[in-house]
């Protein structure tokens, strides 16, 4: 990265007044790589960028050895350039005068990325508030599930889910301050090493931790189904040491999937007339590894694809029938135990039966918050998919970004809920949680309720109750 001269890669792009997006021909160009995952962003550049750009038009290149710019480079658009001013924030909008060189060009500017009538709103005064929330309930969860008796294969994937959702809002939650709350975000980011920061931690990381959540999730149901419906199995399958691989499997999984896009794109600093004064821009082009050995179509169609079937598609409809499977059971089990209340010598075989159907009960309500905040986002980036390359371009981007937004803002609002799941439905989690932090509580284990261990069986009763 570095300050190089600037290469147009796509063929000349169209302007959309209606909603401020510059579209191309190429698949997917319309909308961003973040509309599969936590933080949306919409591509407003002519290449399959991932970070908005805001179009200038007939923009001031400052030629200085800085930049090395080379005017032939821009002859091609000069005949697609326009006399136009580019919104920059609110009120406030960035014109310049064309030089001898004029071209278009597409700098990172947050402004762009998502409806800022509602970005503003959401990400810059509510946020805040729930970043504070969100910390302070998911290290609750793993304070009270990583004590010794709480230790179980069930509380692993939970401990594990709490970390990756709070780190997913953790890592871009100072730049979401910055720019929303702080009012920062119709500035051009500034230098190209901060532009990379911002696209790394505002997309890249956030976007692993979440696609972790969601595999964490999957995880979490099919350990639970294995252990009602195929209890003996769960002494093979459900144990400490293969929850740890499993977890394992799904971090470096998810890493991997987002390992090539810390390097699939190039940044190059130029100079720039905005606001009346020369200010340096980073400029972000598709990387030539891309450009010249895989293309970007390919390369985005697997990426989305990927993301389609085994990030939103596949986990959703798994989740779906699993929790339709778990509630089957669980009505199954309820009539077993109200047949063994009539039984007055099966009544410590109906305590176990109570506390496991607690557990099932309290984990299918986990997966349904889950199932409702992330199947609109699932949804929108499938009609994304399909409007893109295999229909005519039916979606309205400027509605699809929208939803983006409230999805991902509902996604958000879900994380501190499990705290208040947990509290409600488990009484072992209330009473480590009183234990912990509230003087003078002493639970008496020995006479409290049962579980099912996994690793011995459903049939093997200790004295602590699975979360």
């Amino acid at each position: 990265m570095g300050s190089t001269p600037l290469q147009p890669t796509t063929p000349p792009t169209t302007h959309n007044d209606n909603n401020n997006v510059l579209k191309s021909n190429d698949v997917f160009s319309q909308f961003t790589a973040t509309m599969s995952m936590s933080f949306p962003t919409s591509s407003s550049g002519y290449s399959w960028g991932d970070s908005s750009y805001s179009n200038i038009y007939n923009y001031n290149i400052s030629r200085n050895p800085s930049n090395n710019i080379n005017d032939d480079q821009y002859r091609y658009y000069d005949k697609y350039n326009q006399s136009a001013s580019t919104p920059t924030s609110l009120g406030q909008a960035s014109s310049a005068q064309p030089p001898s060189g004029v071209g278009n060009m597409y700098y990172i500017n947050v402004t762009n990325e998502m409806p800022i009538n509602y970005a503003i709103p959401m990400y810059g005064h509510t946020m805040p508030f729930l970043l504070i929330i969100t910390i302070i309930a998911n290290t609750l969860i793993v304070v009270v599930l990583s004590k010794r008796h709480m230790r179980t294969p069930t509380n692993v994937v939970l401990i594990a889910m709490a970390l990756c959702d709070m780190f997913t809002l953790l890592f871009p939650a100072p730049w979401l301050i910055y720019m929303y709350t702080l009012g920062n975000h119709y500035k051009p980011l500034w230098p190209i090493s901060l532009c990379y920061i911002w696209f790394v931690m505002h997309e890249v990381i956030p976007n692993m931790f979440h696609t972790a959540s969601i595999w964490l999730t999957l995880a979490l149901a099919i350990q639970r189904y294995i252990y009602v419906c195929h209890a003996p199995m769960a002494r093979k399958f459900c144990t400490m040491s293969n929850v740890y691989k499993c977890l394992g499997y799904i971090m470096f999984t998810a890493a991997l999937h987002q390992s090539t896009r810390l390097v699939e794109s190039d940044y190059e600093g130029v100079e720039i007339e905005w606001n009346n004064k020369t200010v340096h821009v980073c400029n972000k082009t598709t990387a030539g590894w891309i450009r010249h050995y895989i293309t970007e179509d390919v390369y985005y169609s697997f990426y989305y694809l990927f993301r389609i079937v085994f990030v939103h598609v596949i986990p959703c409809v798994a989740l779906v029938v699993l929790n339709v499977l778990l509630f089957r059971a669980l009505k199954r089990a309820q009539q077993r135990r109200d047949m063994l209340l009539l039984k007055k010598n099966k009544k410590s075989e109906c305590k176990k039966l109570r506390d496991s159907n607690c557990t099932t009960l309290m984990l299918i309500v986990v997966v349904t918050v889950f199932l409702i905040v992330e199947i609109p986002l699932a949804v929108v980036t499938l009609l994304h998919v399909l409007s893109s390359s295999v229909l005519s371009e039916f979606l309205d981007y400027h509605i699809a970004h929208i939803l983006i937004l409230f999805s991902n803002f509902f996604i958000i609002l879900s994380y501190p809920i499990n705290f208040a799941i947990y509290c409600g439905m488990s009484r072992q989690f209330r009473e480590t949680f009183k234990e912990l932090f509230i003087r003078g509580t002493i639970t008496n284990r020995n006479g409290g309720s049962s579980r099912y261990s996994l690793v011995n069986g459903p049939r093997t009763c200790t004295n602590e109750t699975v979360l």
